[in-house]
């Protein structure tokens, strides 16, 4: 069923050279910030103390927030998680305190505004540990964008490889500068959610480039840009249930998900708008510019079996 219909093409490669402005601005401006700002990596990357406490009722989060800014705790980030009752608190590394006498000293202020807090577990994370993390998360970010270009390159061409690791790196690099400039909490939720979004991104792109493949064999007389037009055309109804559903659900993570998820679910929103844009308007018009062939595409269709169809 078919919810949304377009009569006509809509000249999508017509505004290719303001999408390429507008991409080459976010780009290089997220670039810039991710340069000069840099991240705010969490206690995950950068080390620190891991404190889980509980209460004999919901515990109030300003009021352990405000507790611990007057110990000149600024940096930390408290959450619940599990229940209401259950309250973990993150602290990054203070060379002033020891592991031991930083969780004595919380939970010692704890205590005066609250006697029911109990300590659950103490779990110091060293900086050493949270270097290796960021060093294989960087490694996974590279090893999964070669694993997309070798994917595209043999389904469908090296150009199609090409341009769809240019535009999940646009997704990455937009997700990354928006962290950097507005200085939230990089954390391993948010790389998940990032690793996440190349996975997600390149599934939209291969369903546009299977329908460009179809049409460069069966409109043998059209133009290529009105080729790719169509492409896309045909998939927006596809695209506009597929994102919208999978939107309303991060959008519940971002509201009512709390503090644990709020940042992953940022991301995600981040990078599935973004990631409708690059498939559209950033990895199409790069094949153009690669000069895809319709006769190369035909002849590596012939090749496929019949039975290869498209990602829907």
């Amino acid at each position: 069923m078919e919810f949304f219909r377009f009569s006509r093409d809509i000249p999508f490669m017509s505004w290719k050279r303001v999408a390429a402005v507008i991409s080459l601005v976010t780009f290089i401006l997220s670039v810039f910030f991710i340069t000069t700002r840099g991240l705010n990596l969490g206690v995950d990357f950068t080390g620190g103390t891991v404190l889980e406490i509980s209460y004999e009722q919901t515990a109030d989060l300003n009021k352990i927030r405000n507790v611990l800014a007057g110990l000149n705790m600024t940096d930390v980030t408290v959450q619940n998680f599990g229940t209401s009752r259950d309250v973990m608190i993150r602290l990054p590394v203070m060379p002033e305190y020891s592991s031991a006498q930083l969780s004595e000293t919380v939970l010692d202020a704890l205590r005066q505004a609250d006697n029911t807090v109990e300590m659950r577990r103490v779990e110091f994370v060293g900086p050493q540990v949270g270097k290796e993390l960021l060093e294989n998360g960087a490694l996974a970010l590279l090893f999964v964008s070669l694993g997309i270009v070798a994917y595209l390159a043999v389904r469908f061409e090296w150009k199609f490889g090409i341009a769809g690791i240019v535009a999940n790196l646009h997704d990455v690099i937009i997700i990354l500068g928006f962290f950097a400039f507005f200085q939230w909490e990089f954390s391993l939720t948010v790389l998940a959610a990032v690793l996440a979004i190349l996975g997600y991104s390149v599934n939209e792109s291969v369903v546009i480039f299977d329908r460009i493949r179809e049409n460069f064999r069966k409109l043998r007389k059209v133009s290529v840009d009105k080729v790719i037009n169509n492409a896309i055309t045909r998939t927006m109804a596809r695209t506009i249930m597929t994102h919208g559903s999978t939107q309303m659900v991060v959008i519940s993570m971002l509201l009512f998900g709390g503090e644990v998820l709020f940042y992953f679910a940022l991301a995600l929103t981040i990078g599935i708008w973004f990631g409708i844009y690059s498939s559209i308007m950033v990895a199409s018009p790069i094949l153009m510019l690669l000069g895809v062939k319709r006769e190369d595409l035909v002849k590596l269709e012939e090749k496929k079996p019949e039975n290869d169809g498209a990602v829907v």
